[in-house]
């Protein structure tokens, strides 16, 4: 893509403010940043069926959102240096004191919040042959911690990640979260654990482990993750795919050990929750089947916001209740294959049961999901993406929901 003199200033000056990069002009960290911004406009509704266990009635707003992401490459030399940065501008288009609360903005029931909000953050990072180190602010996608990206700006969190992957097939990574920034706040606040209601939260979240590819087909990998006086948590997983004939079947095993830790802020610690996850492809199909059984005297902690590796934490529900366990039924379909690419859906069932609520010991609950999306494959408005989000919930714990998210994206490539 050719660079204009604009974007190249823009991204050039952004990613070297503040910070002194004196082999700024080496051609590696030049020639290999890249850059975007992403315009993301988000209506969001969740109607509450039973208003008579929730004095809301509905959370219902829109918004618009600016996403700005900067990845330099890094300088020449041994030990290569380079930035990132990220930078998110939310404007509120329409809410209400009575309608607030859906975590697109910095707000909550009863008061609607400012008209517009802003957050930025950046990592300085270093290379040695297949090793890299960063630190700042982080988006880490790893099986044991995954920062969130399902409202209007992501999630971040403030640390240090180390990656390597000096041998074959093996990727090692390890680090630790001192802060997060939560998807509808401009603070930086200590790490919270979700299912665990605590007026505290840690300054430090410990991670380790890594994946092995026994074959090209196959993987395992071993995980561990301590958030410091609230839990410790292992994870071991298995990952394989087989082709069969004009078939693709896939397996993804999950299986976590999670106990209190320290100070114990979040109280009493025990589970161990197991995600099995089984999928059937051939052309524009596939089918698959998830099962999840979150089995001890505790729900399944993970940090509050990320995307637990999981099959059944989905748009709204994750059951992981003590005890509880869960199925769940999913279709997709690519319409690419009927001759319109860029179009895709899939529609998901999940039911759990075993769990026990204040007022009833064998408690059910369900979700089912509708998502299709549609990205406009060339012309004009490239890459101009649409997307409509439908969920209903009906549940013993978390009572009778409705929800619908519109989502139309846009990203600007810059670099």
């Amino acid at each position: 893509m050719q660079r204009s003199p604009l974007a190249r200033a823009i991204v050039l000056g952004a990613l070297s403010a503040g910070v002194l990069l004196p082999s700024l002009a080496q051609a590696d960290f030049i020639k290999d940043s890249k850059a975007s911004v992403q315009l993301r406009n988000f209506y969001f509704n969740r109607d509450f069926r039973d208003v008579a266990s929730n004095k809301q009635s509905k959370r219902e707003e829109w918004a618009q959102g600016f996403i700005f992401k900067a990845e330099s490459g890094y300088t020449e030399g041994t030990v290569g240096f380079g930035l990132d940065v990220y930078a998110g501008l939310g404007l509120k288009l329409d809410s209400s004191d009575e309608r607030a609360g859906s975590n697109l903005l910095p707000n909550s029931y009863g008061d609607e919040g400012p008209g517009a909000y802003s957050e930025a953050t950046g990592a300085v990072k270093a290379k040695l042959s297949k090793t890299e180190l960063k630190v700042g602010g982080l988006m880490p996608k790893l099986p044991i911690v995954s920062s969130g990206d399902s409202r209007l700006l992501p999630q971040f969190f403030t640390g240090g990640l180390l990656s390597s992957m000096e041998v074959d097939g093996l990727s090692l990574n390890g680090g630790q979260l001192r802060e997060v920034n939560f998807r509808d706040s401009t603070n930086l606040e200590d790490i919270r654990a979700s299912n665990y209601k605590t007026s505290k939260g840690s300054d430090r979240y410990n991670f380790a482990g890594g994946d092995y590819a026994i074959t090209s087909t196959t993987k395992v990998g071993a995980w561990y993750g301590e958030l410091e006086d609230i839990y410790d948590q292992s994870m071991l997983n298995l990952i394989h795919n087989q082709a069969v004939g004009d078939w693709n079947f896939g397996l993804n095993l999950a299986w976590f050990d999670s106990s209190d830790n320290g100070n114990k802020l979040g109280g009493k610690i025990d589970n161990e929750l197991t995600s099995v996850n089984l999928s059937a492809a051939t052309g524009a199909h596939k089918f698959t089947v998830g099962y999840q059984d979150s089995d001890g005297k505790n729900p399944f902690p993970f940090l509050q916001e990320t995307d637990p590796y999981i099959v059944n934490y989905i748009q709204i529900l994750d059951f992981t209740r003590a005890d509880e366990q869960s199925w769940q039924a999913r279709y997709d379909i690519n319409f690419a294959n009927y001759g319109v690419p860029g179009l895709a859906a899939f529609v998901r069932y999940v039911s759990g049961d075993n769990f026990s609520t204040s007022t009833k010991n064998d408690a059910q609950e369900w979700e089912r999901d509708i998502d299709v999306s549609y990205t406009i494959q060339e012309g004009t408005f490239k890459n101009l993406g649409f997307r409509w989000r439908n969920a209903m919930v009906r549940s013993d714990a978390a009572g009778d929901l409705d929800e619908n998210r519109l989502i139309v994206s846009y990203t600007v490539p810059l670099l």
